[in-house]
């Protein structure tokens, strides 16, 4: 179970449930042999098209900006700023309850030491093509019918895990070989359960 494995995740900043697995994600990668690629979907990509009630309709207007802005700092800046940046923004989204998306942006990217004109991606559609296939080769893994957060590992993908809170020490560690079982089981789709709880940002 202790042998090194590579992992990519997928993430949308906004999402509650892909920020407590990938709270659980960093944890594994300080209990397992494990070094993580840090990729972002987007959730407003994913519901294009859809009919979507208006609350939810308007949600994904303003989940371009986040997406947006971190897939340009990976663009302008390198793979290694999109995970720092990724958790200062989330931490402010999530635990933070932070709803001025745009002062959010702002303050995150000052805070990992990024330009500030960096936060003008997220009204802007100029990077789209770079955030639309960053998303795709993500949900190409797993298939449309799910969503963020997506985590790959040995060129097997998968949607989830959707855990809270997050695990840590060894507890994370052993979702981790769990999911490493059931995605080296050839034809293994799924595992469900319904939500009782919400996310748990403790």
């Amino acid at each position: 179970m202790n042998s090194s494995h590579t992992a990519e995740f997928w993430f949308d900043p906004i999402c509650p449930w892909a920020w407590m697995t990938s709270r659980w994600m960093l944890e594994v990668e300080q209990v397992r042999d494990v070094s993580v690629t840090w990729n972002v979907m987007s959730l407003a990509v994913l519901n294009e098209g859809q009919d979507l009630d208006e609350g939810y309709r308007a949600l994904m207007d303003r989940a371009w900006g986040p997406a947006r802005v971190i897939n340009a700092a990976r663009e302008l800046h390198g793979q290694d700023v999109v995970e720092p940046l990724y958790t200062a923004v989330g931490t402010r989204i999530h635990p933070g309850g932070q709803k001025d998306w745009d002062a959010v942006l702002t303050a995150a990217l000052e805070e990992v030491g990024l330009p500030a004109e960096l936060a003008r991606y997220a009204h802007s559609d100029e990077l789209d093509d770079a955030l639309r296939a960053s998303h795709e080769r993500g949900i190409s893994l797993v298939g449309d019918d799910v969503g963020t957060p997506v985590v790959a590992v040995e060129g097997v993908a998968f949607f989830g895990p959707v855990v809270t809170p997050a695990p840590r020490g060894e507890a994370a560690a052993k979702l981790w070989d769990g999911c490493l079982l059931v995605a080296g089981t050839p034809g293994f789709y799924e595992l469900k359960r319904s939500r009782t709880q919400g996310p748990d940002f403790s």
